[in-house]
């Protein structure tokens, strides 16, 4: 048992059929379509739990966190009171992801709130979890488990690709199948009109994303300018570094879509391990 399967996933309440607003069903068809794959290929590969990075949670200065709380619940800001959520989280992993965190030195921190007890404490659950959650594994019956973890954007990149190792090693341990989802939006600098006005590098990342993603070759990642990423305004970097950790070299990915119809770039991308060869010399049974 050990991850069964992975995805880069947007954020974008566009994502969502029942958060568009009027005229905004006309937008992001491609993610919309790319999203219900990711859903296809996540049920197919029967994660009993999922690890998801998640930018828009806490923000703690020089380390990733763990949230330990016993369930994330939120709903989705200005859409319909229905797109919500409420998950169990997975205990037993979400200790086992931030021990693994400590073993490899990696700064790290558990995460609760509300309540003093974590195991009756409900953490609030941002948008960066939801949308992909209502995909893959939150509207289950009952949800599936769930482990939130933040990166830090003041820490390395290779601390988040060690990271990523970590939470590939815990899922191994914890004898449980186990899907990893990197909550990504990419360049957010796309148009004048937007928040963070228009600047070409946003061009420029989400190009070389969309190469990194189609060539299978996120270990390109950590080569990655950090001026790029602050100029692109992408909110995608350190969670997909996180990703390239936890599959390593014997995974398959497909980018199933992009496109940027606002400011901001977003992208779909499923990942499935390879199929282990038989050992050379050994018959292959019938």
């Amino acid at each position: 048992m050990a991850l069964v399967f992975a995805a880069i996933a947007p954020h974008g309440g566009l994502a969502i059929q029942e958060a568009c607003g009027p005229g905004e069903e006309k937008l992001a068809i491609a993610t919309r379509k790319g999203m219900q794959s990711l859903g296809r290929m996540f049920a197919a590969a029967k994660p009993q739990a999922v690890v998801i990075a998640t930018p828009h949670n806490v923000h703690i200065s020089g380390a990733l966190g763990v949230v330990v709380s016993s369930r994330v619940a939120g709903r989705l800001d200005g859409a319909p009171s229905a797109v919500a959520l409420d998950c169990p989280t997975d205990a037993d992993l979400a200790w086992r992801v931030l021990a693994s965190y400590v073993e490899a030195e990696i700064p790290s921190v558990g995460i609760s709130f509300g309540s003093n007890d974590p195991s009756s404490a409900v953490a609030p659950m941002d948008w960066g979890v939801l949308i992909p959650l209502w995909f893959m594994g939150g509207r289950s019956d009952p949800p599936l488990p769930v482990v939130v973890v933040t990166p830090a954007r003041d820490l390395p990149a290779t601390a988040h690709v060690e990271a990523g190792r970590a939470i590939a090693r815990a899922a191994e341990d914890s004898g449980r199948r186990v899907a990893f989802i990197a909550s990504a939006d990419h360049g957010h600098a796309h148009s004048a009109d937007g928040p963070y006005g228009f600047d070409e590098k946003a061009g420029v990342y989400d190009e070389l994303v969309c190469d990194i993603v189609r060539r299978g070759d996120l270990e390109r990642l950590v080569e990655v300018e950090p001026e790029l990423v602050e100029r692109a305004k992408a909110d995608s970097w350190w969670q997909m570094l996180i990703l390239a950790g936890a599959t390593g070299d014997g995974w398959r990915g497909r980018l199933i879509s992009y496109e940027a119809p606002t400011y901001f770039g977003m992208l779909t991308a499923g990942y499935t391990p390879r199929a282990k060869k038989p050992a050379a010399g050994r018959p292959l049974k019938k």
